[in-house]
């Protein structure tokens, strides 16, 4: 299946060359140069991967970030010029599923954006189901609930909480959580294990001081919680 992606701000040199890198590599291209645009494209179409520039013409790029968060599932795929990890972190936090800083390689885009879109698919996680006490999740869907709830994640945040319900009680490192994750992104950034991991405590309903589903393992790494028994594929 051709993969669809919405690309959001960026000049129009950087968006041609973008453009015309996936096009010849079979993936399916628009550009809109503003965040008003592209929100009608998000509500009308469906999209694989959205490449959203943090600056644009009509807002800043972390609010479109947030905004198009709330409303759509579709895997962000963060651009900037900034390297600073406050704004890495940032972006994150608005609501990207993934970062890369301008200038950057073109095969590394590619291969973000294929990850990304597997994650979505579920690809990465692998099929079937799977849960624990009153959590569930569906590796196809990418549905999450809690107590027979709904609880929205991005694709990113899915990865991370399928990869701690794999080996629920059992400790996964921060390494071992980002070779899960991140599949061929070639940049390792620590942190933003951490930061997701705190975006899930708080759509959990979990205590960050006091964590009753995703604990953090002093000098180790984090751990899903399983006071149920062992995990139980559904």
């Amino acid at each position: 299946m051709q993969l669809r992606v919405l690309i959001v701000g960026g000049d129009d040199q950087l968006a041609l060359q973008i453009s015309r890198f996936l096009t010849h590599h079979g993936l399916a291209v628009r550009w809109r140069a503003d965040g008003r645009s592209a929100f009608g494209d998000l509500r009308d179409e469906a999209w694989d991967v959205l490449l959203l520039h943090m600056t644009l013409p009509d807002g800043d790029g972390l609010g479109a970030c947030h905004r198009i968060r709330l409303r759509w599932r579709v895997p962000i795929l963060a651009l900037s010029p900034g390297a600073a990890d406050t704004e890495k972190v940032a972006a994150l936090e608005a609501g990207a599923d993934d970062y890369v800083i301008i200038p950057f390689s073109f095969p590394e885009l590619l291969a973000r954006v294929r990850a990304l879109a597997r994650r979505a698919r579920g690809d990465a996680a692998g099929a079937g189901a799977v849960k624990i006490g009153a959590l569930a999740l569906e590796a196809a869907s990418m549905r999450v609930t809690l107590n027979a709830r709904p609880v929205e994640v991005t694709a990113h945040e899915f990865a991370l909480l399928w990869a701690l319900a794999q080996a629920a009680g059992q400790v996964i490192t921060r390494d071992r959580l980002l070779e899960l994750t991140r599949d061929n992104s070639d940049e390792v950034f620590d942190r933003s294990i951490d930061v997701n991991i705190s975006r899930l405590r708080q759509k959990l309903g979990d205590d960050p001081r006091h964590p009753r589903l995703i604990k953090t393992v002093r000098g180790e790494g984090y751990l899903l919680a399983d006071d149920s028994g062992a995990r139980r594929p559904v």
